[in-house]
């Protein structure tokens, strides 16, 4: 069973605390949580809401309908009305009049006028949601202790309370009864990865919807041992990257698309520098301002071949919270390994939505590191750039081994670091960099597989749309009839690799590429390397997240 609630009002009305505790209480009750946000560019006014969805099995993704509304204002109701179930809710002020059976009116502002803090009259609505689930409000006023403090929590708790008696329970709902899942959102698990990953500095200018990395990574600063800078903008972000990792850090930035066309050149640095670089990349609608707090996946073969020239770079599109954890780490190591930039692509629907996820296995978390000061402490000559079979160089601390000196330039140069114009030097170095992606390849992850083997029609995704896309395939698989599907869904997409998408293609009867773009770009790529072509495409580019239900109602409307 899975439920489905919004809660809608202006900026600046407590919606973000009243989600944050409404999923928090549901969690602990030991049920499964899958949020989103939809928020204006603005501090105030306008129309925000978060949909929360609950339940007692496994959710991947965000649903259209609903099941009830908790609306602080009257243009909550007016917006998202159509969308509500004939047997649903909506809980609002009963100073709002609507004429309908589902309405309930509640004197929310006047019971928090008597609580003493106009501002609790949503814990008054969460109140009375609790109850109509049928839940009891045990565990509520510890959660409060952890978000507030002194008399906040006595008046919030009280507010909780009042809403609970106003109303009689609607629905029955089953918990798993476990809560040792953790409530993560996309841009949170790229911070504790990085962490884990033994990143030490991060710098970065904010920008929609990537700054909350940094928000993370700074309010951990001296349990993690951290430098986190804030620069003045994001050229001068990626270059203090750069200069940390030549000094032998693991280093990190990270912006939107608009700032990381500022970080373009730079890119390039790292990699005639071949100095180890994590990029997290996180999309909004473009292009420049675009669309500041929406989300989109338009900037796929903008990273791939972000800088001037040829270097080798890898990009990794990241699927779930956990896959952001865990490909965060990898990039790291893999950055180290091959001395490239590595770009993790993240969207505003990743980075913002929040889920319940299992507690992250940090056993297996390898750190690998591959400078060779030890092998190099007692040599008397260093050649930075030294040509090898692997394109990869040996890579020492600066001076950390005396006598020994790591001289690095923008321009082309020789094994030493040498700046030179020698065609014969060039030719060297510049097929040196790019060994290293015919072995990079070799450590490639192919797409993951969903669905019926001997399936009819194989969808191809990338990125965030892992969750929405896992879910519509098991609903056709369960509803469709004959008509078998399965999906490919891409994390590396930079090199690409195409094992198993040359295995299934062949297979299918037709192949739907679904991408929240204009243009398919994963399709082209597609096509450009493997010659594959996609017979249809949904694509989805107005900003909003494509849920699952809306991905099936497409393919339904497609089979008839």
């Amino acid at each position: 069973m899975i439920y489905n609630i919004l809660i809608g009002g202006a900026a600046g009305l407590g919606m973000e605390t009243i989600s944050s505790i409404l999923e928090k209480v549901l969690k602990r009750k030991g049920f499964e949580i899958f949020t989103i946000q939809d928020y204006m560019s603005r501090v105030r006014g306008g129309h925000n809401f978060f949909q929360i969805r609950f339940g007692n099995e496994e959710i991947n993704s965000h649903w259209d309908e609903l099941d009830g509304i908790i609306a602080l204002d009257k243009q909550t109701i007016d917006l998202h009305i159509d969308k509500l179930k004939k047997d649903g809710f909506i809980i609002s002020d009963e100073q709002i009049k609507l004429e309908d059976k589902r309405f309930i009116g509640l004197p929310l502002k006047s019971i928090a006028k008597n609580i003493g803090n106009p501002k609790v009259h949503g814990s008054v609505a969460l109140g009375a949601v609790v109850k109509l689930f049928g839940l009891d409000l045990s565990g509520v006023k510890e959660l409060l202790s952890e978000k507030f403090k002194g008399e906040i929590v006595i008046k919030n708790f009280c507010a909780f309370e009042e809403g609970f008696k106003l109303v009689d329970p609607k629905y029955t709902i089953q918990s798993k009864n476990e809560d040792n899942s953790i409530l993560l959102g996309g841009n949170d698990a790229i911070a504790l990865g990085a962490i884990a990953a033994g990143c030490k500095f991060y710098s970065a200018y904010p920008m929609t919807p990537s700054t909350s990395i940094m928000n993370y990574l700074a309010s951990k600063m001296n349990e993690a041992e951290i430098v986190v800078e804030q620069a003045e903008d994001e050229i001068a972000s990626i270059n203090m990257a750069i200069g940390a990792s030549y000094a032998g850090v693991r280093a990190m930035t990270g912006s939107s698309g608009g700032g990381f066309a500022l970080m373009v050149e730079a890119v390039g640095l790292s990699g005639m520098l071949e100095v180890p670089l994590i990029i997290a990349e996180i999309q909004r609608p473009g292009p420049t301002t675009g669309l500041p707090t929406r989300t989109e996946q338009a900037d796929l073969k903008f990273v791939i071949s972000s800088t001037p020239g040829e270097i080798p770079k890898m990009v990794i599109a990241l699927r779930n919270p956990e896959d952001a954890f865990y490909q965060t780490v990898r990039a790291f190591n893999l950055a180290d390994k091959y001395q490239i930039p590595v770009i993790l692509l993240g969207d505003q629907f990743l980075a913002d939505s929040i889920r319940t996820v299992k507690p992250f296995n940090f056993d297996s978390i390898k750190v690998e590191r591959y400078l060779k000061d030890e092998e190099y402490k007692d040599y008397k000559e260093y050649k930075r750039y030294e040509v090898t079979k692997s394109g990869v160089s040996p890579r020492i601390t600066p001076g950390k081994i005396p006598g020994l000196t790591v001289l690095v330039d923008s321009d082309e140069h020789d094994e030493y670091g040498h700046i030179t114009e020698s065609a014969e030097v060039r030719n060297k170095m510049n097929e040196k960099r790019l060994r290293k992606i015919e072995y990079l390849k070799e450590e490639l992850l192919e797409p993951e597989f969903i669905g019926e083997e001997n399936a009819d029609t194989l969808l191809l995704a990338w990125g965030s749309l892992y969750s929405p896309v896992k879910e519509a395939v098991k609903l056709l698989n369960e509803r469709s009839g004959k008509n078998k599907y399965c999906s490919l869904i891409f994390g590396d997409v930079w090199p690409l690799p195409d094992k198993e998408l040359n295995k299934y293609a062949k297979k299918v009867k037709s192949i739907i590429n679904i991408e929240q773009n204009a243009t398919g770009q994963l399709a082209g790529l597609i096509r450009e390397c493997t010659g594959i072509e996609c017979n249809s495409s949904i694509l989805k580019y107005d900003g909003r997240p494509i849920s699952s239900q809306e991905i099936y109602n497409k393919l339904v409307r497609g089979e008839q």
